[in-house]
C-alpha cells in the first residue's frame, strides 16, 4: 500500500473571475445596427455612458481602457470601415461590443505542474501551474497559478488579483492556428489568462499538459486538447518565461486524439511522447521533429479491473534511476477516475518494465462529488526532494494536493516487473 498524503488546500472554481473577451454575434448585421444606433448619443450621453462604464467595471480588470479600445478596433474589423467618433466614444462603442466572461463559472479542474524558472529562494521550491476552467457555453480556457513547497514539504499558494487575457498575433498570416501570446511585465502570473483563439479550439483548450523540456525549442511545453465544438486536435504550447507563448499546430497522422504528454528530454536523438490511441489505450510516439507525428505503437491497454474501461496518461513521465516513471488514470465501475503508474525502459520506453494492479489514489468520500461525479485526475506531477507533489482534481469542482514518496512508489512497482 502506497502512503499518500493528501493536502488540505482545496482550490475552488471563483466566478469572480472574469475577463473582457468580444461579444460574439450570430449575426454580424447586428454590429451595424449597434452602430447606427450609437451614433446617434449626443456628447453628453457618451460623457455620462463611460462615466457609468469606468465606475462600475474598470476596477475588475487590467488595462480596462485598453481592451475597450481594441474591441472598438476589432468592429471596425468587422465592419470593413473607418468610424469616426471621440476617443471617449471610442471606448464606449467598445463597451457596447465587449462583455465579461467568468471563466470558472461552472468549473474547475485538471491542473498541471512544472518547477518554476526562478529558484532563487533557497529554502523553497517554486512551481508554477496550469488550471483548466470552464466557464458558460462550456468554453475551458488555460490559467496559470504559482506556489512554493518548503523542505518540510508545507505548500504555499499565490493568491489571484484579476483575470486577464494577453496581446494575441499571428506570426503567419497563412494560418490561424499558429498565434503568440504576450502578458505585460506587471500582470502576476497568476492572473494570466489564455483564451481560445484558433479556429480549432473555439470551444475549448483543455488539459494542458506541462513539462520543463531540457533539449528543445523552448524551456516549457505544453500539449493541449484543441476543441470546435465537433471535433478535437492536440495542440502544443512553448514559453521560456510564461510571458510569451507560442501556440504551434501539431501535424501528421497520429495526432488524433487527446492526451498527448512529451518525454522531458530526447531519447536516442528523438522527441518521445506518450499519447492515446483508440480513445481508451496508452501508445508510444517517436519523431525527429518536435512538431510531426505520423506514427504510432501500442504500449498499454487496459488490463486491471479499475481501468477496464479505458486508460491515459497524467502528463509527462519523470525520469528515474530506474526507470521512466509514467503516472495513469484508469476508468472502472461506474465512471470512477482512478490514479495508477507504469515504469518504462529508460533507452527503450516502448518497453514496459512493470505497472501496478491497484491505483495508489481514488476519490475519497469528499472528493467524488461535484460538475463530474468519482473523478479523480491530474495532468502533469513534479519531484520534490524525495517525494512527487501531485495536484489533482477532485470530480471537476476543486484542486487539491497530494504527496508521495519517490522511492515507496518504485518499490511497490518493482514488485509487479513483467
Amino acid at each position: 500500500m502506497i502512503t499518500v498524503k493528501r493536502s488540505d488546500i482545496s482550490i475552488e472554481a471563483d466566478t469572480k473571475k472574469v475577463i473582457m473577451i468580444f461579444n460574439e454575434l450570430t449575426d454580424i448585421s447586428r454590429y451595424e445596427l449597434i452602430l447606427q444606433r450609437f451614433l446617434h448619443l449626443s456628447d453628453n450621453d457618451i460623457t455620462f455612458g463611460l462615466k457609468y462604464v469606468d465606475q462600475k467595471f474598470s476596477a475588475r480588470h487590467y488595462n480596462f481602457s485598453q481592451k475597450l479600445i481594441e474591441h472598438f478596433e476589432h468592429l471596425e474589423h468587422l465592419l470593413g470601415k473607418k468610424i469616426e467618433t471621440s476617443n471617449n466614444g471610442k471606448r464606449l462603442l467598445g463597451a457596447y461590443v465587449t462583455k465579461e466572461y467568468s471563466i470558472e463559472g461552472a468549473a474547475l479542474f485538471n491542473p498541471s505542474i512544472v518547477p518554476h524558472f526562478d529558484q532563487s529562494d533557497p529554502d523553497k521550491t517554486r512551481f508554477i501551474l496550469s488550471f483548466r476552467p470552464v466557464g458558460e457555453q462550456h468554453i475551458s480556457s488555460l490559467r496559470f497559478g504559482a506556489g512554493t513547497i518548503d523542505a518540510n514539504n508545507v505548500l504555499q499558494i499565490n493568491g489571484q488579483n484579476y483575470s486577464t487575457t494577453g496581446k494575441y498575433s499571428f506570426p503567419d498570416p497563412d494560418s490561424k492556428e499558429d498565434y503568440d501570446v504576450t502578458f505585460d511585465d506587471e500582470i502576476p502570473l497568476e492572473d494570466r489568462v489564455i483564451w481560445p483563439c484558433a479556429p480549432s479550439e473555439i470551444n475549448g483548450i483543455e488539459d494542458l499538459r506541462l513539462v520543463r523540456l531540457t533539449d528543445g525549442p523552448a524551456s516549457y511545453i505544453g500539449t493541449y486538447t484543441a476543441y470546435n465544438g465537433i471535433d478535437i486536435k492536440s495542440k502544443l504550447l512553448e514559453t521560456d518565461d510564461f510571458r510569451h507563448f507560442r501556440i504551434r499546430e501539431l501535424k501528421g497522422k497520429a495526432v488524433n486524439d487527446k492526451g498527448m504528454a512529451y518525454f522531458p528530454r530526447k531519447i536516442n536523438n528523438r522527441y518521445y511522447v506518450i499519447s492515446r490511441q483508440g480513445s481508451e489505450s496508452l501508445s508510444i510516439m517517436h519523431s525527429d521533429s518536435l512538431y510531426d507525428w505520423d506514427t504510432y505503437s501500442p504500449l498499454q491497454s487496459p488490463e486491471f479491473p479499475w481501468e477496464l474501461v479505458q486508460m491515459g496518461n497524467c502528463g509527462s513521465p519523470i525520469e528515474t534511476n530506474e526507470g521512466w516513471l509514467l503516472l495513469t488514470h484508469g476508468v472502472g465501475v461506474m465512471r470512477e477516475y482512478a490514479l495508477g503508474a507504469m515504469l518504462l525502459e529508460l533507452d527503450n520506453p516502448s518497453n514496459v518494465i512493470s505497472t501496478l494492479k491497484e491505483p495508489f489514489m481514488r476519490p475519497l468520500e469528499n472528493e467524488r462529488e461535484g460538475y463530474v461525479p468519482n473523478v479523480l485526475y491530474t495532468c502533469g506531477w513534479m519531484e520534490h526532494n524525495a517525494h512527487i507533489l501531485i495536484p489533482y482534481a477532485m470530480s471537476d469542482a476543486a484542486c487539491s494536493f497530494a504527496l508521495i514518496e519517490t522511492a515507496e512508489l518504485i518499490e511497490e512497482l518493482k514488485r509487479n516487473i513483467k
